[in-house]
């Protein structure tokens, strides 16, 4: 920050070897050798009583009180634009009474559920687990109604169509025929992948929802789920292209890694073909890794800026950029703990579902082959509704604040938020800045 003029260090010596300039407060004249006082260009032999300083001269123009001491900061340190971490307004070296009585930085205002200003890996957390807990009718309503009607198509489908007993002891069968092996399978992944689809669904609805019910939770304003519905109502049809399209585009590169490995074992490149096939399935893996962060930051802003889906991909991309391992940090966190989470409810009750079929351990291993009875599926899928309860929000959180914290950083959307909160004179107290960058 530009000194503002009249202020210096004190006790600091002249640069260069040259007396002071006339810019402080007039100092006692030397009154050796005359009575007339003279302009005051050094300090007196005689200094005057503590407390007791001569007024200055007519002729010097009134000055600024002398600065505090310096803090850990140094002297004319800019203050840092915007309530960011660590900083913002009142960092030492500042001035106008910031931080009153010179104490550092005043708190950033929190309308709702985090602070206004760049957030940390915690506040994310916070945030999600805040918003939960603090509009829990809505997130919960919205979590369990979603939960509930997903896992019963799941079920139903796994109890009357997908049974994958039959499947399942033919790739158990030594003898079995390759044709019979290739139909097995085919219809193995075809029921995982009906059930997939079943539960991305409901994520896709449920996430688009509870992206809805952060953002007012942001601002401090409660939603209803009807509320929550009508707002993300127009956006569904995008936000379930956006969901089938990112997946379809890191499949597509991590086989394009493979592609040459596969067409050179199949030339007859053997050994060589099989490790250019690894190789390559790793190099595309990494590739489908990079990009998956690079958008993961499409679906909130496809909701909450009302984007298509190649402009909300754009967008995403823009804000991740310069921050892919911050982003790639927070995401896989978010990931970890909510699958601890749902392990920690969906576990027990497997076990207790294949207890209360009749077959305890046994039971609950054959049903990983495939033999589902009744009792199973029903205690289970409360398991998986309870499990999908809690993680829905704490994923679907985490990437709304993290979109809105990379906007605080990159574009100041705290000055927008502040003002949708009914915040007064934020960031009034430091012109010229950016709060939030």
């Amino acid at each position: 920050m530009k000194d503002t003029p009249g202020w210096a260090s004190p006790g600091s010596a002249p640069s260069d070897g040259q007396e002071p300039n006339n810019t402080g407060p007039a100092q006692p004249a030397d009154q050796s050798g005359t009575d007339q006082p003279g302009p005051p260009s050094k300090w007196s032999k005689e200094q005057p009583p503590p407390g007791q300083w001569s007024a200055p001269s007519p002729q010097d123009p009134p000055q600024a009180p002398p600065p505090p001491p310096p803090g850990p900061g140094g002297w004319g340190n800019r203050p840092p634009g915007g309530p960011g971490p660590g900083a913002g307004y009142g960092a030492p070296g500042g001035h106008g009474g910031w931080g009153g009585n010179w104490g550092g930085p005043p708190p950033a205002a929190k309308p709702g559920v985090i602070p206004l200003r760049p957030l940390g890996v915690g506040e994310i957390l916070d945030g999600a687990v805040s918003t939960m807990r603090t509009y829990w009718r809505t997130v919960l309503g919205i979590s369990l109604t979603v939960a509930v009607f997903t896992e019963i198509i799941v079920i139903l489908l796994q109890g009357f169509v997908l049974d994958d007993s039959a499947s399942t002891d033919t790739l158990n069968d030594p003898s079995a025929t390759v044709g019979e092996l290739g139909r097995a399978l085919g219809d193995t992944m075809l029921n995982s992948g009906v059930v997939l689809l079943i539960t991305l669904l409901g994520t896709i609805v449920a996430t688009a929802l509870l992206t809805s019910v952060t953002s007012r939770a942001v601002l401090g304003k409660s939603v209803t789920t009807a509320d929550a519905w009508r707002d993300a109502r127009p956006q569904l049809p995008k936000l379930f292209g956006l969901t089938f399209l990112l997946p379809l585009i890191a499949a597509a590169v991590a086989a394009a890694g493979t592609l040459p490995g596969v067409l050179a074992t199949v030339a007859g490149a053997g050994d060589a073909g099989i490790t250019l096939t690894v190789l390559g399935g790793l190099a595309g893996g990494a590739v489908a890794i990079w990009l998956m962060i690079r958008f993961s930051l499409s679906s909130p802003a496809l909701m909450l800026e009302k984007q298509g889906i190649l402009k909300a991909m754009s967008r995403s991309t823009k804000l991740v950029r310069g921050s892919w391992w911050r982003v790639f940090g927070i995401q896989l966190l978010a990931t970890i703990i909510a699958n601890i989470v749902a392990s920690i409810v969906v576990i027990p009750f497997a076990f207790l579902a294949a207890a209360l079929s009749g077959d305890g351990a046994t039971g609950f291993l054959d049903s990983a082959s495939g033999d589902l009875g009744w009792t199973f599926l029903i205690v289970s899928g409360i398991g998986s509704v309870i499990g999908s309860m809690l993680t829905f929000p704490i994923t679907a959180g985490v990437t709304v604040l993290l979109y809105i914290d990379q906007r605080i950083r990159r574009e100041a959307l705290d000055l927008d938020l502040a003002r949708a909160a009914g915040v007064q004179d934020y960031g009034s107290n430091a012109p010229g800045t950016t709060p939030g960058s």
